[in-house]
């Protein structure tokens, strides 16, 4: 039987695993082959055993009326005071026979035997009954059923013999063999064609997730809408969540191109301009603008290896270290400044180490720079997650303002150095890890209040 196949034909010379459906219907076959194997065995032993014990209890029997009704003659021979009922006894080859032998005496045969005689197989030292099968006769098999006995009136020791051709007990068997061959031959070939429609039926969905990934590659849909068993369901979910992410990185591609590309128009516009109207200060405009393409470059550099990053789920940083590194190096570059640190120096973020200074860095300079001397830093740990609040003593930002203050190159003090893109890095950083950030006034120092919320490494 010719199989369908659940995947397409791969190329000659690709690994393949073969057949899902293969597998299962051959595991079936041959599972239910060794069963029906191992149980026809059995029950062909049983049923043999009790045909042929009911066989010889009828010889038994045969045999312990002989015994019952034998009597010693004034000759000192055997003669029965009653003739065994079988008419079989008195017709040659009738294919039943009995024979009494003793020791000293002519064996007393039935008519059946004519003229052959029961072979007598050495003394038995009891009296129990003894069977087997004798093939003394070149023509039939015998089933012999034999006892030894002492008649009243002799010490001889008798031997009783009851046999028959074993044609009909084999016929018998034959009959109950050929039903069970055909029984189970019917039943192994019902339990593999189940099987098969199981291994179908049960497939069947992964051909229809199949169809649906072509229909998405194709582009006719984006995602996969239809309801699938509850086995299937979350292999389904993740393909739609891994789109979902490639979308949104191809989207953040893109996005992230365009940024950079409106980025360096503006200076390279300048430094065209200046080149042409070959301005006095081309050298230092040159400079200048460079420089902000520097920065920029930096900035998508640093969003590009976050995003590339972000994907590890062994992503781990401790924060305090992360906190005193970016505070000596800030105190060094503002002596003036005054920098305390508190809170959980044992919280830990799934965020790349590099990342996090990077954030930290951008916003403990900022508040530096733009506050009145005093910077607070304040470590929480949350069920949910890490905050960093980073307080400053400065004018702060109007409420109004704090979300355009994420806008690249949004300055309120162009006075000072700078080019706008710490708070940017900060939020698309941390955006990229799941985060968060937020501008609110200090309650304590009056300026500004970042507050920053990164993801719990547990």
């Amino acid at each position: 039987m010719k199989l369908p196949r659940l995947w397409p034909m791969r190329a000659e010379g690709e690994g393949h695993s073969g057949s899902l459906t293969r597998r299962m219907i051959v595991v079936s076959a041959l599972w239910i082959m060794l069963l029906l194997s191992g149980g026809g065995v059995a029950l062909d032993r049983v049923l043999t055993s009790a045909i042929t014990n009911n066989f010889d209890a009828q010889l038994d029997y045969v045999l312990t009326a002989l015994i019952a009704s034998a009597e010693i003659g004034p000759d000192g021979e055997v003669f029965f005071n009653r003739p065994p009922a079988d008419q079989r006894f008195l017709e040659p080859a009738s294919g039943v026979y009995w024979q009494i032998s003793g020791k000293g005496y002519e064996p007393f045969p039935s008519r059946s035997l004519w003229d052959r005689r029961l072979a007598v197989r050495g003394n038995h030292q009891d009296f129990d009954v003894h069977t087997y099968d004798s093939k003394e006769f070149p023509d039939e098999t015998l089933r012999v059923v034999e006892r030894e006995a002492v008649l009243p009136g002799s010490k001889v020791r008798w031997r009783f013999q009851v046999a028959q051709s074993r044609d009909g007990l084999d016929d018998q068997i034959s009959v109950i063999r050929r039903t069970m061959v055909k029984s189970f031959g019917i039943l192994g070939i019902g339990l593999i064609i189940l099987a098969v429609l199981q291994a179908l039926y049960g497939l069947w969905p992964l051909r229809r997730v199949r169809r649906a990934i072509a229909s998405i590659r194709s582009g006719e849909k984006s995602r996969i809408e239809e309801r699938f068993p509850r086995e299937i369901e979350p292999l389904t979910e993740e393909l739609n969540a891994l789109l979902a992410h490639n979308e949104t990185q191809a989207e953040e591609a893109r996005r992230h191109a365009g940024n950079l590309a409106h980025a360096l128009k503006t200076p390279l516009t300048v430094i065209t301009n200046a080149a042409t109207a070959k301005a006095p200060d081309l050298a230092d405009t040159v400079c200048r603008e460079a420089t902000t393409m520097r920065r920029q470059v930096d900035h998508h550099l640093a969003r590009a290896r976050a995003i590339g990053r972000r994907s590890s789920a062994q992503a781990k940083a401790e924060l305090w270290p992360s906190l005193e590194a970016v505070e000596r190096a800030v105190s060094r570059l503002y002596e003036n400044v005054t920098i305390d640190l508190a809170g959980d120096k044992k919280a830990a973020v799934r965020v790349e180490r590099q990342d996090l200074d990077e954030m930290l860095g951008n916003l403990i300079e900022n508040a530096a720079k733009y506050g009145g001397g005093r910077v607070f830093v304040t470590v929480h740990n949350t069920p949910e997650c890490v905050e960093v609040e980073v307080e400053d003593d400065g004018a702060g930002i109007p409420e109004a303002e704090r979300i355009s203050i994420f806008d690249r190159g949004a300055r309120l003090d162009t006075g000072k150095p700078g080019t706008g893109l710490g708070l940017a890095i900060v939020r698309d950083v941390a955006q990229i890890y799941g985060g968060s950030i937020q501008l609110e006034e200090s309650e304590d120092l009056g300026g500004l209040l970042a507050r920053l919320k990164l993801p719990l490494c547990s």
